[in-house]
């Protein structure tokens, strides 16, 4: 499988800032990627220190000033990621709380809905859960909004409906986890967040908005929630967001079909 993606962020910065950018496609082992990432602020190109991340995450680090910045990102991508015994500790440290999925706030809605439910059938039972009782609305969520937010409002974006099923997959003691991704189908097109949850011994992709079939999907970054996986987070100074575009393809193949019923590796 070829895919071949794009991402173009415009910024005002206010002041002296650190960028911290996550829009490069993983390395993940098994896949083939060719890709430039560049930088431009003030006319002049700067060159970004390279940090590598959780699950083969690329992250790119810059120091600008004051002024128009933009980030523009291009890579063709091809082959399938292979399926990696991970330690314990992944698991372990995607079944607490976190920022973004309080699962402890959400621990009695979550046995009170799925008891008795154990291994795939509570998975795919939460998954279509949050598919059902929220609607995908652009705009409607805060950036502090956390899974809690998103059950009581019952609507939000792609990363709202993520951190619910990480949250109430965690409250009935599944490690889950989010994943940044490009993904090819994506109506609206945008960076996609999903759900990988750990069932049947390996790390299962889940999508409650179904907007786009996960056997296409290209990891970006994986953390326990948006937290750790924002395309852009700022240090330092103001910035603001003026113009972003993204797009993602598959080049050498028809999209896939997904009824979201079944469990699937991502991007296999």
């Amino acid at each position: 499988m070829k895919r071949s993606v794009t991402s173009n962020m415009q910024l005002q910065v206010a002041g002296d800032a650190r960028l911290v950018i996550s829009v490069a496609a993983a390395r993940c082992p098994g896949l083939t990627v060719d890709d430039r990432l560049t930088i431009v602020a003030g006319g002049v190109e700067l060159s970004p220190e390279v940090v590598t991340a959780e699950r083969h995450a690329v992250f790119h680090v810059v120091d600008v000033t004051a002024g128009d910045v933009e980030i523009d990102y291009a890579a063709t991508v091809s082959g399938y990621e292979e399926t990696l015994d991970e330690p314990v500790r992944e698991q372990l440290s995607n079944l607490v709380p976190s920022r973004y999925a309080e699962s402890d706030r959400l621990a009695g809605i979550a046995a009170e809905r799925f008891d008795g439910l154990t291994g795939a059938e509570l998975v795919l039972a939460v998954r279509d859960f949050v598919h059902e009782r929220t609607a995908y609305v652009p705009g409607a969520s805060k950036p502090t909004d956390g899974a809690l937010d998103t059950l009581l409002e019952g609507q939000g974006v792609c990363r709202d409906f993520t951190h619910l099923v990480i949250a109430l997959l965690r409250a009935r003691d599944v490690p889950a986890r989010l994943v940044s991704a490009y993904a090819p189908g994506l109506d609206p097109m945008d960076f996609h967040a999903v759900v990988e949850a750990y069932v049947d011994g390996a790390w299962q992709a889940l999508d409650a908005t179904g907007l786009a079939p996960r056997q296409s999907l290209l990891r970006i970054a994986t953390g326990r929630d948006a937290a750790d996986t924002s395309f852009l987070s700022s240090y330092g100074a103001a910035v603001t967001l003026t113009g972003i575009s993204v797009s993602a393809v598959l080049s050498d193949a028809a999209l896939p079909g997904d009824n979201h019923t079944g469990l699937v590796l991502l991007g296999r």
